[in-house]
């Protein structure tokens, strides 16, 4: 064991020194290492509230934390344990952790623990081990002789645990890598190893058995984690979901811009059938220092996960406004694709295509325009733009042709936000004709709405757009994506409401600004959902224009 490991104060909380000893080792390592094994240790008031969800009552209770860092997480739940009315005489603890340096530390404190815990009469046993959790346990997520999945099954040898609670790691692995193999028939692309840590977890609790991570929020929605969602919420049943609105403040002290939530789940066979009974808790806090603050609410379980559903998507509202919205955006029976209408993304990829870019050309003779999200803002698409920087013009000779879109009506979607926008979701409507050109580049950051083997009409497009840019949409969006990437599958799902009010909504929106207010004005006018952060005054005077526009004929949906 390294000697130059600062020893435990006198009577210091477990979970205290090993916060500490975190602090400490963030210290010696660089921040290349950290990345490399993906470790950004839990802090302290987390770790509490983390361990303060679990209620396993046993004499002789176990324990697994799969990506244990320096034991925060383990020395949390023990305390925790160890408070308790009906408190274990047995506390059994599988810690994992394949960093060798940080594991001589793991060992330090789970000592320090042990030694705590005699106090008030409890015996620890603890195992650490230093090899990978996904390949030690690759059986219980390979396919089994049948072709069917074998995740969750038990396996010969394979251990049965009341409690894992864990912060595991997060970094993409490529599709050589063995864990992204091993784990196939959970996810698919290049994964993120967090997710791997989930699904191994869920398959080594016994029926009953418990759950606790904090993870990105990345896995509750996504074409990549979607046959993930189908496998792991078919066994587990989430009990609770803790979200942080901010995205820097839970690992605050390694800098991690990404938004977290914590989940509680239960391993559950049968829950699917009794979903309609069956409630989850779902609160939120800036941060970790707000806990006491919290908002918290209670939602039937079916209502934020159809399981039913092909995409099993897992909405997290945690607002009365983004309740409301969800609950009245499900009555939409409409989607795209029963619309006759598909989304594809840009396919101009620049650094396939650099022969073909230019920075000016002759449209239409010898370039098209080429469209990058800049160019697409709320309502409007502009081209070309002064002072981009990124090439405007592509060039048209046969090899570039097969990346080129015909001239036709779309609705052009950012596939990408900035994390500190507004509005996740930013549409503008581009009209055939527009740039005066048969032909027209579409760059990878865009996503576009077309009618196959036809077009949108002016006021479909509009009509969309309009939806698109709402604070409808985009609240409805924000409980199941916590990312900055807008995927195309994401936006297949989105419910719509009925052509025909699109196309009204289209209409009426030629005679109204194309300023947020008026947009989320126009929406309520016609379906009577109002986010509370839109105005009156907009509603008002969107009211005034859409009879004016209409003749009075207009009606409320």
């Amino acid at each position: 064991m390294r000697s130059d490991i600062p020893e435990p104060h006198l009577g210091e909380r477990p979970t205290a020194y090993a916060d500490r000893l975190g602090a400490w080792y963030a210290t010696i390592v660089s921040p290349e290492h950290k990345k490399e094994f993906g470790q950004y240790l839990t802090p302290e008031p987390v770790a509490d509230y983390m361990a303060g969800l679990c209620d396993t009552q046993a004499d002789i209770i176990r324990i697994l934390d799969p990506g244990s860092g320096t034991g925060v997480l383990t020395c949390a739940v023990c305390e925790h344990l160890a408070s308790i009315k009906r408190r274990p005489t047995e506390l059994h603890v599988v810690a994992y952790e394949n960093d060798a340096n940080l594991a001589a530390v793991l060992e330090k404190s789970l000592a320090y623990l042990k030694s705590y815990l005699k106090s008030p009469g409890i015996s620890l046993h603890f195992d650490l081990k230093t090899e990978d959790l996904v390949l030690a346990y690759a059986d219980a997520l390979l396919e089994d002789s049948t072709n069917s999945p074998s995740l969750f099954q038990e396996t010969a040898g394979q251990q049965s645990f009341d409690l894992i609670i864990s912060n595991p790691p997060y970094f993409k692995i490529s599709k050589a890598d063995p864990r992204a193999k091993a784990a196939s028939t959970v996810v698919h692309g290049q994964p993120n190893i967090y997710a791997l840590f989930m699904a191994v977890g869920a398959s080594l609790l016994r029926p009953g058995g418990q759950l606790v991570f904090i993870t990105p929020r990345s896995f509750a929605s996504g074409p990549y984690f979607q046959l993930f969602r189908e496998r792991f919420f078919n066994k587990m049943r989430p009990e609770s979901i803790h979200i942080f609105e901010s995205r820097t403040d839970a690992f605050k002290r390694d800098d991690i811009l990404q938004e977290n939530i914590i989940m509680k789940a239960r391993r559950d066979e049968g829950w699917t059938a009794k979903s309609a009974k069956t409630h989850v808790s779902i609160s939120s806090s800036n941060g970790s220092k707000d806990f006491h603050r919290m908002g918290k609410r209670q939602m039937r379980l079916g209502s934020i996960l159809d399981m039913g559903s092909f995409d099993k998507v897992f909405h997290i509202p945690i607002s009365d406004d983004e309740e409301r919205i969800l609950e009245a955006l499900q009555s939409w029976a409409g989607r795209l694709d029963s619309y006759g209408l598909q989304i594809s993304t840009g396919p101009v990829v620049p650094f396939r295509a650099v022969p073909f870019l230019a920075e000016e050309g002759n449209v239409p003779h010898t370039h098209v325009p080429l469209l990058w999200m800049q160019h697409v803002t709320p309502m409007l698409v502009t081209w070309p733009l002064a002072g981009q920087r990124k090439p405007q013009y592509f060039v048209v000779i046969d090899d570039s042709m097969k990346l080129l879109v015909a001239d036709k009506t779309y609705v052009l979607l950012r596939r990408f936000s900035a994390k500190e926008d507004r509005r996740r979701l930013v549409a503008g409507p581009l009209f055939r004709g527009q740039l005066r050109s048969p032909s027209i580049g579409l760059e990878n950051h865009l996503n576009y709405i077309h009618r196959p083997g036809g077009t949108l009409t002016e006021d479909e497009a509009r009509g969309l757009a309009v939806l698109f840019n709402s604070s409808v949409l985009d609240t409805y969006f924000r409980t199941m994506n916590g990312n900055t990437q807008v995927s195309a599958t994401e936006l297949r799902s989105i419910p719509l409401p009925d052509w025909d009010l699109i196309v009204r909504i289209g209409r009426s929106a030629k005679s109204l600004p194309d300023d947020e207010e008026s947009i989320d004005g126009l929406i309520e006018a016609f379906v009577q959902i109002r986010p509370n952060r839109g105005s009156r005054q907009a509603f008002t005077n969107a009211s005034d224009l859409l009879q004016e526009a209409t003749h009075g004929s207009a009606t409320v949906a």
